[in-house]
């Protein structure tokens, strides 16, 4: 017994999903790629090793502490166990498909893995299905992608989902103009990181005060916006501004009923964006369904320009943990003796037929036994 314990055991962060639970989770992937088609994504599929001086290149090194890494027999060169699809999907847009038209939509689905889990993320393996949109650099592609994953997570039944925006470049926008030196800009951004407004005041000064303004601006949307109008902001920061504007716009008009919120200070997560980002989360679920944003594709393989991009991944833990439990499939149990015909035609029309392998006394006792909900009864299913 203790060597069957033992044997069952998996490493920290690693679990086994069983029924019904893997078989609702490939209906999340199944449902939202379902989606991200009908708004004229094509699927990828790229792999779950690369060589790790391409996966962790350019803007993704940072994810660079998040990677297992593995020696390639073949051709001695170090490799990295994927910790997410996003890069990958850039780089096959960089290269393998480099002569498509833009901008160009892909989507992808698969598991990543990573050396540590988190607070709210304990999982060292989880699903990933997202989609990218690259080369456009226009609001309607933001509004796009943010639309078609609440869409999505519809689809699946996640129910009070919101949207917090964010703008990452708004805060070094400001600190830039205002030509704060950079142990004040550090500290600067680690009070506005805990939100410390009193904080970010006595140590910035004017600037301090412009950027405890920017802490207020969060919230319901409207009262957000109306908030970072009234803000005396550089050029840059108000071009940020106008782009979450514009992109809500389209947003209200699209799905007027989706709940969004601002976050004008939020960074974390965020760190290689590069306009406006979003985190997707349910009313009463742990941890973030998806996040996304503005990024540059592929600036590592195109002499550091890159294409500009946005895109989503949904995290499927967490959509699972936002969805109602499955009820049980019906599932009908077949005697052995039935002829494979009926069993063909039930099986075509959906039914889930579960066939004896031998005969039994009772077809009854058989089906509840093996966890059937029906009996076949004279070529048809009856309840138990």
């Amino acid at each position: 017994m203790n060597e069957l314990v033992t044997r069952a055991l998996l490493p920290a962060g690693l679990r086994d999903a069983l029924p019904p639970e893997a078989d609702q989770e490939a209906e999340i992937v199944w449902r939202a790629t379902q989606v991200f088609a009908r708004f004229g994504y094509a699927r990828v599929k790229p792999p779950m090793v690369e060589f790790e001086d391409s996966l962790l290149a350019g803007s993704q090194a940072g994810m660079s502490r998040h990677c297992f890494r593995l020696m390639d027999p073949d051709s001695q060169r170090m490799m990295a166990l994927r910790a997410d699809m996003t890069p990958q999907v850039a780089r096959i847009a960089a290269t393998r498909l480099k002569g498509e038209p833009r901008p160009l939509r892909l989507s992808y689905a698969g598991q990543v893995m990573r050396v540590k889990g988190d607070t709210l993320r304990p999982e060292r393996q989880f699903g990933q299905v997202g989609a990218e949109l690259i080369g456009s650099d226009a609001a309607a592609a933001d509004a796009e992608i943010i639309a078609m994953s609440a869409t999505a997570l519809a689809e699946v039944g996640a129910a009070n989902v919101s949207v917090d925006l964010a703008i990452p470049y708004l805060v070094p926008a400001i600190i830039g103009w205002s030509q704060v030196p950079p142990e004040l800009a550090a500290d600067l951004r680690a009070a506005l990181d805990r939100k410390d407004a009193a904080a970010v005041v006595a140590r910035g000064g004017k600037v301090g005060a412009l950027l405890a303004g920017l802490i207020a601006a969060s919230g319901p949307v409207p009262d957000a916006i109306a908030k970072l109008d009234a803000l005396d902001l550089p050029p840059t920061a108000r071009k940020e501004v106008a782009r979450l504007k514009e992109a809500v716009g389209l947003l209200h008009a699209a799905l007027p009923g989706l709940s969004l919120t601002v976050d004008a200070v939020e960074r974390r997560g965020f760190e290689y964006q590069k306009g406006l980002s979003f985190t997707i989360f349910a009313r009463g679920v742990r941890g973030e369904l998806g996040r996304g944003g503005r990024y540059l594709a592929g600036e590592d393989l195109m002499e550091g320009a890159g294409e500009t991009a946005t895109g989503v991944t949904l995290f499927t833990d967490t959509v699972l943990r936002a969805i109602p439990f499955p009820e049980t499939a019906a599932r009908c149990f077949a005697p052995f003796a039935t002829k494979p015909e009926t069993l063909a035609a039930l099986r075509a029309a959906g039914t889930r037929i579960v066939q004896g392998l031998a005969p039994v006394a009772d077809a009854g006792t058989e089906a509840r036994r093996l966890g059937c909900t029906h009996v076949l009864r004279d070529g048809k299913p009856v309840a138990l």
